[in-house]
């Protein structure tokens, strides 16, 4: 089959065209997939340059959110039949290891998982849309719906709106029925994100997004009314992390999945204590969380946002888009 392989951490160009890497083949309890869809993560590119201590078994093929069709079932799998359509929950829950990262994904024209992975997909939701669910939608899902409980009427600020999870973040609470703040790099991504639902927009790259958020929604105040926002959901981390607090109106939320720019911030705890805000962490998802996001996706209430298709051998070029952020949602690859 075709592939890209990565042999060693290392950078985009270490990733490597295989057309005759050898085909998977189905053992006990496994089953192997005719890819026909894989999107890609900023997880990707942690797995591609290396992560302190993941040790990530080599040579590999990366891509974790994969759809496709049956071509073979091994020993022991019942329930399932060649040519059926699935998406995959890319968590083993018995070895607990994930797709892409200790087990070859879907950077390929086949890929072979545990059965139980398995989701099947309903009518009407194609493989695109069901690749671009898990890692982003999933983990987006559990934040905002299970962890945060969203609510009708609240203030949610999302930094970083134009990727996968931002995008996801921004009709999840709009569907919430809150009133929504997108801040994105560019007013093309924002315009974009209005577009999606987003009822106000900053330009984080000539704007001061805390700055922006105060003069338009208030000042946080202790003593009599507050301003500020209800929630601000921040993946990001890095030199965002304190002026997210700085927004947040007394008894508010910050919400986190991630830290895409750095997992070691400068903090304030004045913040969190002199305004009663509560840190919500997020992690992942559940298989009940993309069998909701595929129910959402079949009613037509959930758009999964795909920017750009491209074919395997283009894979690199995929990477490059998400490196350099020049991706609105989440990139195809279609082998």
């Amino acid at each position: 089959m075709k592939a890209q392989v990565l042999r060693a951490h290392g950078t985009i160009d270490d990733i490597s065209y295989e057309p005759d890497w050898p085909d998977p083949v189905a053992g006990s309890g496994e089953v192997v997939l005719r890819v026909r869809a894989c999107t890609l993560n900023y997880h990707d590119l942690f797995t591609l340059r290396g992560m302190p201590g993941i040790k990530v078994p080599m040579p590999i093929i990366m891509g974790i959110d994969v759809a496709g069709d049956i071509a073979s079932v091994g020993p022991g799998v019942a329930g399932w039949k060649a040519g059926e359509r699935v998406a995959v929950d890319p968590v083993d829950r018995v070895k607990v290891q994930l797709l892409g990262e200790m087990t070859d994904g879907g950077l390929a024209e086949f890929v072979k998982v545990m059965a139980p992975q398995l989701i099947p997909l309903p009518d009407g939701v194609s493989c695109e849309q069901a690749a671009a669910l898990p890692v982003a939608y999933g983990t987006a899902y559990r934040m905002m719906v299970l962890r945060g409980n969203i609510q009708p009427g609240e203030k949610v600020l999302i930094l970083g709106a134009s990727g996968g999870v931002g995008t996801c973040c921004v009709q999840l609470a709009k569907l919430a029925g809150a009133h929504v703040i997108a801040a994105a790099s560019s007013d093309e991504k924002l315009a974009q994100l209005k577009a999606l639902g987003a009822d106000e927009g900053i330009n984080y790259k000539t704007q001061d997004f805390a700055k922006e958020t105060l003069a338009r929604h208030g000042k946080p105040r202790f003593f009599g009314p507050s301003g500020g926002v209800d929630v601000v959901v921040n993946f990001t981390g890095g030199d965002t992390w304190v002026p997210s607090l700085r927004v947040v109106r007394r008894g508010g939320r910050v919400l986190t999945c991630g830290a895409t720019a750095g997992y070691d911030p400068n903090e304030d705890l004045r913040f969190i204590w002199t305004f009663e805000i509560s840190v919500i962490g997020s992690n992942g998802w559940q298989r009940e969380d993309l069998v909701a996001l595929l129910e959402l996706v079949k009613e037509g209430k959930l758009k999964p946002v795909l920017d750009k298709r491209l074919p395997l051998e283009q894979a690199r070029e995929a990477f490059r888009m998400l490196d350099e952020r020049r991706v609105f949602g989440k990139v195809v690859i279609a082998p």
